[in-house]
């Protein structure tokens, strides 16, 4: 047996039971070991391999003055002489190999708690049920299911603790439907599940949402076997609800809960996040803490998310000083969300702040950084970053390179994104659809047209809408009428209900003046029952969102609004700004092209937050679909105007405005 375990072995194990000398010999003071010293190197990865070593030392040399196994005995062979086992093995009982098996899952530790296995298979307690279920939990516990339904399956007897230790295994490692498969079986075997069990199905049907019939057939069992009120099962089932999208359910099993905990206001509050329920899940936030429950990780994670998907930067910050109030660290996945929330918020010298902070970065942390830097628009630094990460030896995964193209994409750097699109290679990254709709993109903005056309058809995949989509767009912003109309064709076919095609094809033609083809094009949205989402731009200003659409009339500072617009469409005008008319893709005159272009919602969105907010202060604004070419040209005139940085996110970037100029320098 290969024993290089050793040096893995935690340092102390306390053991309670006596342990009777073989051959005779005496105990060593009172028999009683208690504790027994490995390696000092610990689970150590770096620690060196150890080796056998066949000393002469006698029994009574084994033992120091406290009754502690010596480490040079820990690394004697058995005295069976079968050289398959370690000395030490020889005193070992049962308490002792399930607290050793126990370690190696708190610890991932897969390959030595394999070891121990084969060791028990060899021992008199090949088939005690206690110990076969530790060794059932850790492999289920380390990820490796495959051996974990084998030692199930040759298992002769199964307890609740058997079927709930698989069931739970399944559900952590997001096989939701095999755990499902085996509550069946479980119930015709005569065993009735218990909290714990029910919870892990809950969690099972919650992460495998092919439908909700599952789900309510297993609530229906919660209520019949009165765990529905239960606080963990109560939890589970609230978490389900939320992750099916049904909130008015969750919100009703959490009321009803006898007793709440962290979990169930967590699982809440998560669930309106990802809902982008944001207002809810702040209110929960608040609510939770009035109710003495003290917020977790997981609660601020939610938050940050929620605050990131809508750009809500100072609740953002509201919810990051609650953080530094209670003395929270930046961890893991909190440390990154709030990363991810500054950089969405448009605030990327806060993410750059908090990235420098983290306890200790991971390949997500990166991520989200570079995600950032790509978003809004620095391609140079993005590629720093990437470099960086390289040197100090963070494996990049497919995020990151997407991350890297995107930066390259929205930069204009071709030859910086086809070295590094041949880059995953490398690194044994396998390109999927996302990577693929950036390189026709980066190819398609360059305006190298053909070469994006042929890149397509040579992938090793179908192109799906997407890809043909990106084609589509870089037709639009180069006017190649013709492949625009194949792009277009092909994106319909596969997708027909997405109605951001048919506006590219409909602005395609009505741009170039092909009005009987834009007309076609409407006639085919109107048949198909696609309907274009209605533009919208908004603002946060003191902790309140103000949204605005195109030729708005319903706020309530209406008239001093457009009276602002107009005052600064004027001075703009002065040092040069002309309205671009061409974005008005109506059959109208020139002048009346001109009105439908001054209440653009980004445009009245602006003159609102110079209306509210104090001279000097950045603007931050927000648009649900991409800037349009005159709103861009006039707020860098804005910019100059009244000296002000303006910030703005569409869907696609972030553009930065200052003195005149845009970060995308015009190529977006």
């Amino acid at each position: 047996m290969d024993i290089s375990y050793i040096e893995y072995v935690y340092l102390y194990i306390h053991i309670k039971k006596r342990i009777l000398c073989s051959n005779g010999l005496k105990s060593r003071r009172g028999s009683i070991l208690k504790s027994l010293a490995f390696s000092r190197c610990g689970f150590g990865s770096s620690a060196a391999p150890a080796v056998f070593m066949d000393s002469g030392t006698s029994e009574q040399e084994d033992w120091d003055a406290n009754g502690v196994i010596r480490d040079t005995t820990l690394l004697r062979k058995s005295r069976d002489g079968s050289g398959t086992g370690l000395h030490v093995m020889d005193f070992v009982d049962r308490d002792l190999y399930n607290h050793w098996l126990k370690r190696c899952t708190q610890m991932r530790k897969l390959r030595e708690g394999r070891i121990f296995h084969a060791r028990i298979l060899n021992s008199q307690f090949r088939d005690d049920l206690v110990i076969q279920n530790t060794i059932l939990n850790m492999y289920a516990k380390c990820g490796s299911l495959v051996d974990a339904h084998k030692m199930f399956d040759v298992m002769p007897l199964k307890d609740m603790v058997t079927w709930t230790t698989l069931i739970t295994g399944y559900s952590q490692n997001d096989q939701g439907q095999e755990a499902l498969f085996l509550f069946p079986w479980m119930l015709r075997h005569g065993l009735k599940p218990n909290q714990f069990t029910l919870s892990s199905l809950l969690k099972a049907s919650g992460n495998a949402p092919i439908n909700d019939k599952q789900g309510r057939q297993l609530h229906a069992y919660c209520f019949k076997c009165g765990y529905d009120t239960n606080v963990y099962v109560g939890s589970s089932l609230l978490d389900m609800y939320a992750r099916y999208g049904r909130m008015v359910e969750a919100q009703s099993i959490f009321e009803g809960l006898v007793s709440k905990n962290e979990v169930s206001w967590n699982a809440l509050i998560a669930g309106y996040a990802r809902k982008g329920e944001g207002e809810h899940a702040l209110r929960l936030f608040c609510e939770m803490q009035r109710e003495y429950f003290k917020p977790t990780h997981f609660t601020y994670s939610s938050l940050f998310a929620v605050c990131a998907s809508t750009g809500s930067l100072e609740q953002g910050k509201w919810v990051h000083a609650h953080v530094i109030k209670s003395g929270g660290r930046l961890v893991a996945f909190v440390g990154n969300t709030l990363v991810d929330m500054y950089a969405k918020s448009g605030s990327i010298e806060d993410a750059e702040k908090v990235f420098d902070r983290l306890v200790k970065p991971d390949v997500v942390s990166w991520n989200s950084m570079l995600t950032g830097y790509a978003q809004h628009g620095l391609g140079k630094e993005t590629l720093e970053q990437f470099e960086e990460m390289l040197r100090i030896g963070i494996q990049p995964n497919d995020v990151t390179f997407l991350c890297v193209l995107t930066a390259c994409s929205h930069a204009g750097l071709l030859d910086e994104g086809q070295h590094y699109f041949e880059l995953m290679k490398k690194y044994n990254v396998e390109p999927d659809v996302s990577h693929y709709v950036t390189m026709v993109d980066l190819l398609g903005r360059a305006g190298l047209l053909d070469r994006a056309e042929r890149f397509i058809r040579e992938i090793p995949i179908e192109p799906t809408a997407a890809i043909w989509g990106a084609l589509l767009g870089a037709c639009k912003m180069h006017k190649n009428m013709e492949l625009g109309a194949y792009a277009a064709k092909r994106v319909f076919e596969l997708d027909p209900h997405d109605s951001g095609p048919y506006i590219l094809l409909y602005n395609m033609y009505a741009s170039a003046g092909r009005w009987n083809e834009a007309a076609e094009v409407r006639k085919m949205m109107k048949e198909s029952g696609v309907k274009k989402e209605p533009a919208c731009s908004w603002v946060e200003i003191e902790n309140a969102v103000h949204m605005f659409i195109a030729n708005d009339d319903a706020h309530p500072q209406r008239e001093e609004i457009r009276k602002m617009w107009e005052k600064i469409s004027g001075k703009i005008k002065e040092i040069g700004y002309v309205p671009d008319t061409s974005h008005v893709l109506l059959f109208v005159d020139q002048q009346e092209r001109e009105v439908k272009l001054q209440y653009h919602s980004e445009k009245l969105a602006l003159a609102f937050a110079l209306l509210n907010t104090s001279p000097g202060s950045t603007i931050r604004i927000k648009k649900n679909i991409r800037v349009c070419g005159d709103c861009h040209l006039a707020i860098k005139y804005v910019s100059k105007v009244v000296g002000r940085e303006i910030i703005l996110r569409d869907t696609n970037r972030f553009h930065h405005f200052r003195d005149g100029s845009c970060s995308c320098g015009d190529y977006w």
